[in-house]
């Protein structure tokens, strides 16, 4: 039995805020500021007043209204920051998308790599266990603070989903690789312990050992990691129709497409552009937009990558 996709719910906000017209503007250096011109993002989607833990119940809730049977367990993906320390994001998750029977739990610390690795571990517990039928993961993007330009990195936009892995889904998830390197584990950093919510900054350790040391490691890993995933499912890099990533910036589109020889989609520059960059949920909104849109049949392969900064590696091979 195969194990793929049952569903995708992607929620995204109807407004949208110009990137120069966002507060964090006010503070930027000209470097800082040449960053954001060149970042490709445009606009970001803005969910005001709204906690993460709300958006992905939302998202969740609005998968399952038609799903005859609760899924067995569910994978919330970590937010940026908890809503409360000690407390449960993923029970108050669970409670609040009307799942009382079930689990939860969440996977935490891999960045925008974390919808990779969780619908890896989905399916992972589907194969153990023949009595699970359904898997559900899900998150939502929320900027840290206040703020959401990360320079060096991105600019932050609203967003959640919710999806399920089921036997007999599709697409079916054909192979999967993922690495980290603790390493950059500190490489960015929130110092919530001594300041108020208002004045949290994220703060680069090093801008040229992300800038440099670790793009050259994102190239090498990410390069090794097609190579073996395309082997495991005995197919070549012809073979692949679509490869899709996360959306950071325009120009990490440019710079995976010369290392690693495959052309991104499209649909992760427009996404980029118009809703910014929304951590773990980029590769899956990418995935969907590209399954709604017709231009793929059955058999077709569709690669996703994906990489964070603390940091973590992932590559997916999904079969239409």
């Amino acid at each position: 039995m195969t194990i793929g996709i049952g569903a995708i719910r992607c929620l995204l906000p109807g407004d949208r805020v110009e990137v120069t017209d966002l507060p964090d503007m006010r503070r930027l250096g000209d470097q800082e500021k040449e960053f954001v011109a060149r970042s490709g993002v445009r606009t970001v989607g803005v969910f005001d007043g709204k906690a993460p833990a709300d958006l992905a119940a939302q998202a969740c809730r609005e998968l399952l209204a038609d799903a005859p049977t609760a899924p067995d367990q569910m994978i919330l993906i970590g937010p940026r920051a908890p809503e409360v320390l000690i407390g449960s994001d993923a029970c108050h998750v669970q409670y609040e998308s009307g799942l009382p029977h079930t689990f939860p739990f969440t996977l935490d610390g891999l960045g925008c790599a974390g919808s990779s690795a969780a619908w890896s571990l989905a399916r992972d517990l589907l194969v153990a266990d023949p009595s699970r039928e359904s898997i559900l993961i899900t998150y939502a993007s929320r900027p840290t603070g206040v703020d959401r330009i990360r320079f060096p990195v991105t600019v932050i936009g609203d967003g959640a989903f919710a999806m399920t892995l089921v036997r007999g889904g599709r697409p079916v998830l054909r192979a999967h690789r993922m690495e980290a390197d603790g390493r950059f584990h500190g490489l960015f950093r929130v110092d919530y312990k001594n300041t108020p919510v208002s004045e949290w900054r994220e703060e680069c350790r090093n801008n040229d050992q992300y800038a440099f040391d670790l793009a050259m490691q994102s190239r090498s890993r990410l390069g090794r990691l097609v190579d073996q995933v395309l082997a495991d499912a005995g197919v070549s890099k012809a073979d692949v129709t679509t490869t899709l990533m996360q959306n950071v910036t325009a120009s990490a589109y440019t710079f995976y497409e010369r290392s690693l020889g495959l052309p991104i989609h499209p649909v992760c520059r427009e996404h980029l552009a118009d809703l910014g960059h929304l951590g773990a949920m980029d590769v899956v909104l990418n995935l969907d937009r590209v399954l709604a849109s017709g231009e793929l049949r059955r058999g077709d392969l569709v690669l996703v990558l994906s990489n964070s900064p603390v940091a973590a590696w992932t590559v997916t091979l999904w079969e239409i």
